[in-house]
């Protein structure tokens, strides 16, 4: 099963992928250093540096799937809001891969903020291209008419390459990614697909870390740690408690635990020891102050993000129970975005925890690849011409 790579970045989404059984036949990406990267990871012919738009997508049609996460500053809670009107808005060119390449399925990730209630008009743009890939607009500023017809067009009677999509937000720390990482995932299956999308089921959850460390005391033998006094603890963990032992009675969540640094971490020596591990290397001068506190590391970490203006230290930083903290280093962001530890990434650790931060999770990553894999490899799929017609499957 072929995938095609777009807005490839350091490769989470690719890395998922691969261990969910896809074979990549290239990866787009602009950034020097992500391409690097990818290089290093994996088959370093099928990279292409360069701008997306001047690729051509005709070189690989029959992918079997088209995956990748458009440059979310358009729609960041951080950045311009300007959607549309940003240059970095590259979601025309992911829908130009649809309508040439004309897939099984595709995926692709974003911020939350493109949910936001000022982006739902574009956003159904987005969504209507991607049923309807083949249908362009005249040009790229006359997208509100181009959304009125295509709010016009009827599935069932539309003859053109049409996508079943889907989009719905997704925590990492519900699939065992061990961050607490929001971001919306849309998927889109061809019609003549013969099996129905659905994301895949939660497996891990914070209830069950919850009752692992407060009701059962699990989290911290594992660990073989002290079990925190009960009077020691918040008031509102304590209700927590006493709501799960209402609910669940004398068993567990049915959920594994959500995942915490300390579990990502676990094993992984002081990157002020000496170690041998590359870039695994202690970075002085982190500082808390309200609101800037770091990932504690006994819960999910916060989102490691890339920062428009270098990487914030708040979001990047441990915070140990004794309430000291420190930068993640390279390796430890890499290991909370669920990379193999043997991935390399390439640049300074600006750089690097910029690459990380963009990526998708790669256990969220072949989580949803797997379930594709299976969906896309039905024998009873056929092959879409250029004109958009089925050729059933030789």
């Amino acid at each position: 099963m072929k995938s095609l790579e777009l807005f490839s970045g350091a490769g989470g989404m690719a890395k998922g992928l691969e261990l969910a059984g896809f074979d990549h036949s290239a990866f787009v990406e602009f950034n020097k250093d992500a391409c690097a990267t990818l290089r290093l990871n994996f088959d370093p012919r099928k990279v292409y540096e360069g701008d997306i738009r001047e690729f051509n997508f005709a070189l690989l049609r029959g992918v079997d799937i088209v995956a990748g996460g458009p440059p979310c500053q358009p729609f960041s809670l951080g950045g311009k809001h300007k959607a549309s009107d940003d240059s970095r808005d590259m979601f025309p060119e992911a829908i130009r891969a649809i309508n040439v390449t004309q897939p099984r399925a595709f995926v692709f990730e974003n911020v939350k903020g493109l949910l936001r209630q000022s982006f739902a008009d574009y956003f159904e743009y987005i969504r209507l291209r991607l049923t309807y890939p083949e249908s362009i607009a005249p040009t790229k500023k006359s997208w509100w008419n181009h959304l009125e017809r295509l709010r016009a067009l009827r599935f069932e009677n539309y003859t053109g390459v049409k996508y079943n999509v889907q989009f719905s937000l997704i925590n990492a720390a519900d699939y065992g990614v061990p961050q607490k990482r929001e971001r919306v995932v849309i998927v889109g299956t061809r019609a003549d697909v013969n099996r129905h999308w659905t994301f895949p089921t939660v497996t891990h959850s914070e209830a069950r870390l919850i009752w692992d460390k407060y009701v059962s005391g699990e989290y911290w033998d594992r660990f073989d740690l002290p079990k925190p006094k009960r009077k020691d603890l918040p008031q509102n963990v304590a209700l927590r408690i006493e709501k799960l032992r209402k609910s669940y009675g004398l068993f567990p969540p049915s959920e594994l635990p959500w995942q915490t640094v300390r579990d990502a971490l676990r094993g992984i020596p002081e990157p002020n020891t000496a170690h041998g591990i590359p870039d695994h290397i202690f970075r002085d001068g982190a500082r808390s102050y309200p609101g800037h506190t770091g990932s504690a590391i006994d819960l999910p970490a916060k989102t490691i993000k890339a920062g428009g203006h270098g990487v914030p230290g708040g979001e990047n930083m441990l915070r140990y129970s004794d309430g000291r903290i420190r930068y993640f280093t390279v390796h430890e962001a890499k290991l909370i975005q669920s990379f193999p530890a043997d991935f390399a990434v390439t640049g300074s650790w600006g750089e690097a925890l910029r690459q990380i931060g963009n990526a998708v999770p790669v256990i969220l990553g072949r989580t949803i690849g797997t379930q594709l894999f299976e969906l896309v490899s039905d024998k009873r799929i056929g092959s879409v011409s250029r004109l958009g017609k089925v050729r059933e499957p030789v």
